[in-house]
């Protein structure tokens, strides 16, 4: 048995089909990684939590862990988050070494994966629609990082452009602008035939099932337009190569995060203030709540991403600094919050 281990770390949901998906995913990872022992756990709202997972590693003999974010981009839950929970584990257990993997980014293989998932919708609605009347929309998760938000931008566009379709729109589940009934909006004002939703998520749950049904709201009030629901990513077999790619990352020094559009940083426009602010996880609170319906903590899909500072190391891998203890669950608010197509001011509008 090895001495090395590794670790997936996911975010949680209180969905227990997301839960499912995220283990199918685990072992997917453990298929394409025989030589180590590999385990999971979540940052909050199910369990195993990421505790439980390092514990089977040093239990099974494992004195150095490499951890990935079981996650498509770095915003506050992969850049500050879980390297908190690791960070903590660690000091508490030094005789085990924890390296942290980036995440999966913007990787040739996730885009694959993506346009097989818009191919099988296609595949299902039909050749009726030329590609050229076609728009697509791809819907991120939203994250209080303007960094993570613009890669959802970028993978738009590459499907885009790779399927040669009249028009690509970006919308969000959540946190930033433009969510998805107000995206879905403008979009059917520009006059295409068909409109492809596409949420870039690697699991369902609340936000996914909250994005196909917000289609639902506008397709019925534009019967003229063909709303075609494309699958998320779940467990892709690309997207599980590239999760094995990252955890072999670390050993071969490969393991590079994009720093230099960091909102921790980096001073970004409309986020200057974040700038070397504590590192610390806010998640200790729900760690393991719920998929059982043990208790009940506010909505996860309202609530906005922590805002934390991380440091980055000068060498290949992606070091951090970390500090944490008990404290209130505050989070920097975000700058846009109150913009018209935003989380606040559409509460507001329904109020």
């Amino acid at each position: 048995m090895s001495d090395i281990g590794v670790m997936v770390c996911g975010h949680g949901s209180r969905d227990e089909q997301a839960v499912a998906e995220f283990a199918s995913v685990a072992r997917g990872i453990r298929e394409r990684l025989p030589h180590y022992p590999v385990e999971s756990g979540f940052l909050e709202f199910a369990t195993p939590i990421i505790r439980d997972g390092l514990d089977k590693l040093r239990a099974a003999g494992c004195r150095r862990v490499l951890a990935v974010p079981g996650m498509l981009f770095a915003a506050g839950h992969a850049k500050n988050d879980i390297p908190a929970v690791l960070n903590t584990y660690q000091a508490q257990h030094p005789v085990m070494a924890i390296d942290y993997g980036r995440e999966l980014a913007i990787d040739a293989k996730l885009i694959n994966a993506a346009a097989d998932r818009v191919r099988e919708a296609l595949a299902e609605a039909g050749d009726g629609v030329p590609a050229h009347e076609t728009l697509l929309m791809v819907v991120g998760r939203g994250a209080s990082d303007p960094d993570a938000n613009s890669n959802v931008a970028k993978v738009m566009r590459l499907l885009w452009e790779g399927f040669g379709f009249g028009w690509g729109e970006t919308s969000y589940s959540g946190v930033t602008f433009p969510l998805v009934q107000p995206g879905l909006e403008h979009a059917a004002k520009l006059g295409y035939r068909r409109i492809i939703v596409f949420p870039y998520f690697l699991f369902t749950g609340v936000l996914v099932k909250r994005i196909y049904d917000h289609t639902d709201l506008v397709a019925a009030r534009h019967p003229e337009i063909e709303f075609v629901k494309a699958p998320y990513l779940k467990d892709h077999p690309l997207v599980l190569d590239s999760f094995a790619e990252r955890v072999e990352e670390i050993l071969t020094g490969e393991n590079l995060m994009n720093c230099k559009l960091c909102k921790y940083r980096e001073q970004i426009l409309g986020f200057e203030a974040d700038v070397g602010a504590p590192q610390e996880s806010h998640h200790h609170h729900v760690e393991g709540i719920g998929t059982g319906g043990e208790g009940k903590v506010f909505g996860l899909e309202d609530a906005a991403e922590p805002h934390h500072g991380h440091d980055h190391g000068d060498g290949h891998g992606h070091g951090h600094g970390h500090s944490h203890g008990h404290h209130h669950h505050q989070h920097r608010p975000y700058p846009h919050a109150d913009h018209p197509h935003g989380p606040r001011s559409l509460k507001k509008a329904r109020a």
